[in-house]
């Protein structure tokens, strides 16, 4: 018994090391969300829980911008939902390399899946222990959710005048979320132009609120662009 959990603990710190590096690379980013948090309007206390219970940080920069267009919560739910349905994949992926475990452990660790857990953890040689995951996630989580709080902080701190200002970072984070995909993949480029037409025309003919003008907008353009390339796909498929 004493073996087991000697292994365990190894694992978890283990886990922890390889966790550092992403828990410096959470910390500039969580610290801007929680500066632009408060210029948002944001409580502290709303800052940090939705650090808590989300921990998605292009979802919490997007939940930022519609609640500044005064976005209902429905929307601003079903937007979150569609920009990390991607996580439903890297779940199950990661389920075939982590080791057998109950439940309610899986979905501990589940909700600590990130872009960044997942690289790590889908990397290592061989089968991933439940501690070891534990691990990663614990210092990844810990340093988004300190971090937002010091982001605010700072935020607190700084004149009027600057906490205005710091409205149109939003909008800088956004392209620079994006402009690494979009070098990337010419469907990203097609997918963000589409959307932001789509966002345009709904909201220019008042079609629809602003907030359902964005999920409209996003699933709209990503049906289209997969529709798209599944024909262009299978073109050239039978032309082979």
């Amino acid at each position: 018994m004493e073996a087991v959990q000697n292994v365990k603990s190894s694992q978890f710190r283990l886990g922890l090391q390889d966790g550092v590096s992403i828990a410096i690379g959470y910390a500039p980013i969580a610290l801007t969300y929680g500066l632009l948090a408060k210029t948002a309007g944001l409580s502290l206390f709303e800052t940090v829980l939705m650090s808590l219970i989300v921990f998605a940080g292009a979802s919490q920069y997007m939940a930022l911008s519609m609640f500044a267009l005064g976005t209902g919560a429905i929307e601003v739910i079903m937007t979150t939902f569609i920009v990390n349905i991607r996580h439903f994949l890297m779940s199950a992926s990661l389920n075939e390399k982590v080791e057998k475990e109950v439940p309610w452990k899986k979905a501990v660790y589940a909700f600590g899946i990130t872009d960044e857990t997942f690289s790590v953890a889908a990397t290592k040689a061989g089968t991933v222990s439940t501690g070891y995951l534990f691990g990663i996630i614990s210092l990844a989580y810990g340093s988004w959710v300190v971090f937002s709080g010091v982001g605010y902080g700072i935020g607190a701190s700084l004149p009027q005048v600057l906490q205005e200002s710091m409205a149109i970072a939003l909008y800088a984070m956004f392209i620079g979320l994006l402009v690494p995909s979009m070098k990337k993949s010419a469907k990203v480029i097609y997918l963000a132009l589409l959307a932001a037409v789509f966002n345009s025309v709904f909201v220019f003919w008042n079609v629809m609120g602003k907030g359902w003008a964005i999920v409209a907008a996003t699933l709209l353009a990503s049906v289209l662009v997969e529709a798209v390339e599944t024909i262009k796909n299978r073109g050239e498929s039978a032309g082979d």
